[in-house]
């Protein structure tokens, strides 16, 4: 998938660099042939053939990578988003219809000092963490506390 999506994009990126590569030749010559000449009126054929096509040439040619690069860099997120997309659970019917099992199924409730959440003793936000302590049925049943949306505690607490 990576492969056919950036085969693609390369011709633009050679295309910048051959721009790139025929500006700074173009831009040699040039001044090659003015250095080479005494007067302007003679100087003046090799900046018009030679070194303002080259500059022009090496623009192109910076523009043309820019646009190479971006492209990839959109391609690379596609990809990314692909597999994103991809690894998405299965559908509850692929899986005989059953409903899926509870995040967290502890009924012990747990707070962090500071925090605007209560969880399960059980939730990934609080697992673990030395400073969570036992939830205050004072502060839930005032307001100041809301249930955690990942783990859904029960609203009745002891």
């Amino acid at each position: 998938m990576r492969t056919s999506r950036l085969r693609t994009v390369h011709p633009v990126l050679w295309a910048g660099w051959a721009a790139l590569a025929a500006g700074a030749v173009l831009c040699a010559v040039g001044w090659y042939g003015v250095s080479g000449e005494r007067y302007a009126e003679r100087q003046l054929p090799y900046l018009a053939s030679c070194t303002i096509p080259g500059a022009a040439l090496i623009i192109a040619g910076a523009v043309l990578l820019a646009q190479g690069r971006g492209s990839v860099a959109a391609a690379r997120v596609e990809e990314l988003y692909g597999l994103l997309v991809a690894a998405e659970p299965a559908e509850p019917e692929a899986t005989g219809g059953a409903a899926l099992a509870p995040l967290a199924v502890s009924g012990d409730l747990l707070m962090v000092p500071g925090g605007t959440l209560w969880h399960r003793a059980d939730c990934p936000l609080v697992a673990g963490k030395a400073e969570a302590v036992p939830v205050d049925s004072k502060l839930v049943a005032s307001g100041e506390l809301d249930p955690c949306p990942i783990c859904e505690p029960a609203e009745e607490t002891d």
